[in-house]
């Protein structure tokens, strides 16, 4: 579990720093003034704290904002540096960076079968960020790429789940195509549960690619046409009919004109025609009777 420790500041470690520095210089300056018996002694201690000074100087670390710093000695976890600022460590301790920033990722674009088995291509855009920093340092191994390779599954998984949309499935609750919300609510679900045991936190997941693939794009951009054209020839229909009963009503309501069955049919036939025509109608005038 993660453990959040609190350094000392980092002019602590400085002061340290230069004290053992000034005592290192002040026994190299003694070196000339004591006799030779001293001198072994003396340049002895001024190397060991000199050493000792740069030792030190491996304990001071900058954290930037939105930064951690994971604290390891000798393979065992100490803890982990959230706040920003200078601060001094002990110089022993192994010292991991691991940003804590909302950090983008947009898949590449995938060529999966959806629920049906139709190939499409789909891509995602994902926002996530370290919420626990030792699950991502010691419970996984490279905790971004481990990040693209579960997103990756995830939306393969969310693909295969549910149809591109209702043309294969007309019983379908959810489509891809059409989900909206819903499919990308589902697939941050899936990104949750893929990745909390690495401490990532989604913030937020959305489709930004979704296509047919490009072997079946035309057939089924076909199909959909075809969809769209029987859906509004439908409704023209529909209209139509309702608008030559309505013309055949108010003609006999107001008697305008008395019309036996084969004249209703004969005018119903060129009403439609009219209506459901793709181009304008091209009127012939009558000059005889109705009968002619």
């Amino acid at each position: 579990m993660e453990k959040i420790v609190k350094p000392i500041s980092g002019l602590i470690g400085l002061i340290l720093v230069l004290i053992t520095l000034a005592a290192a210089v002040l026994f190299f300056a003694q070196i000339h003034q004591n006799d030779n018996d001293m001198k072994p002694f003396m340049v002895g201690a001024g190397v060991i704290l000199l050493i000792i000074s740069f030792f030190l100087m491996k304990g001071l670390m900058i954290i930037q904002p939105n930064h951690s710093r994971v604290l390891n000695l000798f393979g065992k976890y100490v803890g982990t540096v959230k706040q920003n600022g200078w601060f001094f460590v002990n110089p022993f301790y192994a010292a991991e960076n691991i940003s804590l920033r909302s950090q983008n990722l947009e898949s590449a674009k995938l060529k999966v079968n959806d629920k049906m088995g139709n190939p499409i291509e789909i891509a995602a855009v994902i926002v996530w960020q370290v919420g626990e920093t030792y699950k991502a340092a010691y419970d996984v191994v490279n905790y971004k790429e481990y990040v693209v390779r579960q997103s990756e599954a995830a939306v393969r998984h969310l693909a295969n789940s549910f149809p591109y949309d209702n043309l294969e499935d007309p019983v379908a609750d959810i489509t891809l195509r059409g989900g909206g919300d819903k499919v990308n609510g589902i697939l941050e679900n899936e990104l949750l549960e893929r990745l909390t045991p690495a401490g990532i936190i989604i913030k937020e997941a959305r489709i930004s690619h979704l296509a047919y693939a490009a072997e079946i794009a035309g057939a089924m951009l076909q199909r959909q046409q075809a969809t769209a054209i029987v859906a509004a020839r439908t409704k023209i229909v529909e209209g139509a009919v309702g608008m030559v009963e309505m013309a055949l009503e108010m003609l006999s309501h107001k008697d305008i004109v008395h019309l036996d069955e084969e004249k209703k049919a004969a005018m119903v036939s060129n009403l439609m025609v009219v209506l459901c025509g793709e181009r304008g109608a091209q009127p012939i005038l009558n000059t005889g009777t109705l009968y002619q």
